[in-house]
Order: C-alpha cells, then structure tokens, then sequence
C-alpha cells in the first residue's frame, strides 16, 4: 500500500491557552501492524479536555505527550490490515488512534463495536469513556442517592449531560451548570433537568444554586473548579459527597487563580471529596455499559454531537471546547486522503 498517513503532532508545550501553533501538521509513511495489532482507519476522532494536561512537560495521572509525537485521543474506524487473532479487516473498533488518520492500536487495547442499536460514534461519548465516567462518578463515587439533589458543573459536556439524567433515573433532583442560553434550555427542555443555570448571566451563582437548591447540595459533580465550584460549597447539605471529574476552568492558566477558602465546609457538613478516574472502575466496565445501553436503547438518556469535519481542523475543535463551542460531544469527523 502506498498510502502516507497525516498525522497531527506536539510542536510546543503550551504557555496559557492552547493555541495552533502548538501542533504540526505531518505526512509519515503509512503505518504497518506488527503481531498482535491492528491498523485503523480512523472514521471519528475524540477531543477530550484532559488532552490539555497531556501537553504540559509535568507528570499527571499519565505520561505527558512528547514534543514531535502524535496527540493522544480515541477514536473509532474500521480495521483495513490484522496480525491479530481478534480482529479481522473490516471490524469497526475503538481504541486509543490519536490525531491521525491511520492508527496501530494493541488488540488488547481495542473494543470490537458490534451493536447496531446506536451510531459508532456513541462509543466515543454516551457509551464510551464519557458515559462510565458520568455512571461511576455518579453513582460510585458521590453515590447518589433517590431523593437527592444533585449539581453538576460543565452540565452540557458529554460527561456532565449523562451525569444528570442519570441522576433523574435514580429519582435525584438535577440542577446542571452550563455556560449559554442555549445550553440550559437543552438541558432543561430535552433531557429533563430541573433546572439549569447560565453563569454568564448570573453574576450571583450563589443565590442562583441556592433558588433551585432549597434542601442543599447533596451532590456535586465537578467538571469546571474554580469560581464555580466556590458557589457550591457553601451550599453543601450534612454529608454531602463531591466527585472532581474535572477541572476544565483552571487548565489554560499559568498561575492557579486565587479565590475563597472553603474547605473549612467539609468540617462543618461532614463532607466527603473524592477525585476519580474512569480507569478506576475497569473491572466495572461491561456491568456499566449494558446499562447505559439499556437507556440509551429506551431513550431514558439522550445525546447530542457536536461534530466537526475534516481532518484539518483537529485543533480547532480542541480549542473549541475551551470556548465553550460545544453542546455535547465534541468529535472531529474524518475523510481520509488516497
């Protein structure tokens, strides 16, 4: 096969906000399999904003993304070349691609993508890792129980969207947090929170939580941190469980930002916060799976796409999602060149 393979690569560590100029556009040979992998032809691509870490120089909870190497990302494709006995040439597969169009991915590493009940893409948000992130967060870590009230932060991502309907599922009260007019209405209107809040146009988001939270927080489901996450504290209720899924506001800064000391209220409500990761709960994974699909299948959980297509526009949509961009999953939709 002759085909070269275009590939976005790490050019420059990031100083602030993430920008272009901090990945390169490249044409490698085109990659050839060795035993036990396959090739995959990239179909979607995942922006995610955990990338953000992995491009900054210090250890996290992962190795960071070299200079001159491919940005991580999942992805789903089909696979046009096996030396696996578990995959054979045309299995649509997810696995760990990266910003490229053609991707080696370990065969044990990948997941074969066999229901034809929802579209392959779902395998990257409401049936991939951002589903079992929202299913664990919600109901291992913060262990939401009927009857609860429930804040979730970034409420219109694909994380925080499922944290909220799952809550409703559960019989808890949802109250989403989210950055535009559009995205609360959504939030409200299609997939049934109680109530969501614009905090671009609520200048007060303490007295706004506290309007739609009477009972108190008796769960926070954290995407954003910062400023936002001030104004849920004071309102947690006696034992209140919080989960860090995220800390999107604080991931383009160079100085961590300075702001209230409230962790004396985990004293005083005999609060418990936990920080998580989906990989966690791996041994979870299919228990989880077969009931998002469950509710997905029934439509108790909803989805949107916030698709982006070609190839070329990989960190545009990245960058997007720290503009707030998108309602839903963001994913880049690709075209491979001949």
């Amino acid at each position: 096969m002759t085909k070269a393979n275009r590939r976005w690569i790490l050019a420059a560590r990031p100083e602030g906000m993430v920008k272009e100029s901090d990945f390169k556009l490249e044409t490698s040979p085109f990659p050839e399999p060795g035993d036990g992998e396959i090739l995959v032809q990239s179909e979607y691509l995942s922006v995610d904003p955990y990338m953000r870490g992995r491009m900054n120089a210090g250890r996290s909870y992962a190795d960071p993304v070299g200079i001159g190497e491919v940005m991580t990302c999942q992805g789903v494709g089909t696979v046009i070349r096996s030396k696996s006995d578990r995959f054979s040439e045309g299995d649509k597969v997810l696995g760990t691609i990266g910003w490229q169009e053609f991707g080696i991915v370990q065969d044990a590493e990948a997941r074969r993508l066999t229901s034809s009940k929802a579209p392959v893409s779902t395998a990257l948000h409401v049936l991939g890792m951002p589903g079992l992130t929202a299913y664990f967060g919600l109901l291992n870590v913060i262990q939401a129980q009927s009857g609860q009230t429930i804040v979730i932060s970034g409420a219109a991502g694909a994380v925080g969207s499922t944290v909220g309907q799952i809550a409703k599922i559960k019989g808890c009260r949802a109250v989403g947090i989210a950055g535009s007019d559009a995205k609360t209405e959504w939030l409200s209107s299609e997939l049934g929170f109680d109530a969501a809040i614009n905090y671009k146009t609520n200048p007060n988001l303490l007295q706004a939580l506290k309007t739609h939270c009477p009972e108190g927080v008796h769960g926070y489901f954290d995407n954003v941190g910062g400023t936002t996450t001030d104004a849920v504290f004071p309102l947690l209720a006696m034992k209140a469980r919080i989960g860090i899924c995220g800390q999107i506001s604080q991931y383009n800064r160079n100085q961590i930002e300075s702001g209230p000391r409230l962790l004396w209220q985990l004293i005083v409500k005999r609060a418990t916060i936990q920080g998580f990761l989906v990989f966690d709960f791996a041994d979870q994974y299919r228990e989880a799976l077969s009931a998002l699909g469950g509710w997905v299948e029934d439509g108790s959980i909803k989805y949107k796409e916030h698709v982006v297509d070609g190839f070329e526009q990989m960190p545009n949509a990245f960058i997007g999602l720290f503009k707030g961009e998108n309602v839903g999953k963001q994913l880049v939709r690709i075209e491979t060149t001949d």
